[in-house]
């Protein structure tokens, strides 16, 4: 199923960060299967959702992330977001000099002092009066703090890579649109005009697994969070493409060695 509306980049030049505020934050109310374009911008970013869960593509890979999370995406790298539910989207940016380092995509645990952090960022664009009139001192006094946080922040490993070859690019990202269709891989391989035997190949190729493991890697990523969130195992199958709990339930634990069960209680305490 494609994004029912695609926007563009949400005006991100509105918001660029400079020596006099090297914090600059942004929000947006998007409904559920809304596309962000892809785009990028000469600095970093920090994105994430205050509720609701979204999807962020680069060409290496793709990255859910929900409420509890962040993500961060280096300066001039081509990202696309897509929204798996409603969710206030919120991004700050950041001036080079003050950022970390970092090359890739990384997805970070939040702490409640990074999100009260990020959270307490004046989101006016530019042209118009600060909402806070302290707004860029405030800036420049919670920037050295922030980037304590985020450099001490866990970093998870729930990306899902992308293949370059476009044929089974389309087969991937059709998946991590709709992850509760069942076809087959040669019902899929025949949609974009291949054999089930080409396609494993390409599978082995460009992304050094087999289909089977890329479409499991690809379940948990979209599972991961609607557990955390503490939405019924029974819902969570059928939204991965699962016919019955227990086929479901014994995927998780053969790849995360606990139960779907476990993994929420665990999240509870």
């Amino acid at each position: 199923m494609a994004p029912s509306i695609s926007v563009g980049s949400l005006t991100p030049h509105l918001y660029a960060p400079d020596a006099v505020r090297p914090l600059r934050a942004k929000e947006h109310f998007l409904k559920a299967d809304t596309l962000v374009e892809l785009h990028a911008h000469p600095w970093p970013q920090l994105t994430f959702s205050t509720r609701g869960v979204i999807r962020l593509s680069t060409e290496d890979g793709s990255y859910i992330v929900p409420p509890s999370r962040a993500l961060w995406v280096p300066a001039d790298m081509q990202h696309s977001i897509t929204l798996i539910e409603d969710a206030e989207l919120r991004t700050v940016y950041l001036h080079a000099w003050l950022a970390p380092s970092w090359e890739k995509c990384e997805v970070l645990e939040i702490s409640p002092l990074l999100r009260a952090l990020m959270l307490a960022l004046d989101t006016t664009p530019d042209g118009l009066p600060p909402v806070d009139a302290e707004a860029a001192p405030r800036e420049r006094m919670i920037a050295p703090l922030l980037i304590s946080e985020l450099e001490r922040a866990t970093q998870i490993q729930i990306d899902v890579p992308l293949p370059n070859d476009k044929r089974l690019r389309q087969l991937c990202e059709t998946l991590l649109r709709n992850p509760a269709d069942r076809a087959t891989l040669a019902e899929r391989a025949a949609a974009i005009g291949a054999s089930e035997r080409t396609v494993a190949r390409l599978f082995r190729v460009q992304l050094d697994t087999s289909w089977q493991q890329w479409r499991q890697q690809a379940v948990l990523a979209h599972a991961l969070p609607l557990l955390a969130r503490g939405m019924a195992v029974s819902r969570v199958a059928a939204a991965s493409g699962y016919a019955t709990d227990s086929a479901f339930c014994a995927m998780f634990k053969a790849a995360t060695g606990q139960s779907p069960t476990a993994f929420q209680h665990k999240k509870r305490q």
